[in-house]
């Protein structure tokens, strides 16, 4: 999730991030501020939210296909980049440690 105005912009990652391998990511509709202190059920049963890391980002690039951003986290340190592909539309999620 990553804040946004008044809302979040929201992936689901097939795995958590733990190096530069390139993992798969499904964009999800914006969410609402609560998110960010929520991990529980998803209604409907959709899934479960869990918070992998949490701190501060800068954004570098933005596009409709591209989204990067610098991480600060208690986790994750670096640029992560969020990319839909041209051909198939499908978004994947990268990772580079600082």
């Amino acid at each position: 999730m990553l804040e946004k105005e008044a809302g979040l912009r929201t992936w689901r990652l097939s795995q958590p991030p733990s190096g530069r391998e390139i993992i798969a990511a499904e964009p999800l509709a914006d969410h609402r501020l609560a998110y960010l202190d929520y991990e529980g059920p998803v209604s409907g049963n959709r899934g479960t939210v869990r918070s992998f890391d949490r701190g501060n980002y800068v954004s570098v690039e933005e596009s409709a296909d591209l989204v990067v951003v610098e991480l600060s986290g208690t986790q994750l340190n670096g640029q992560a980049s969020l990319r839909r592909a041209s051909h198939t539309g499908t978004w994947t999620f990268q990772f580079a440690p600082r």
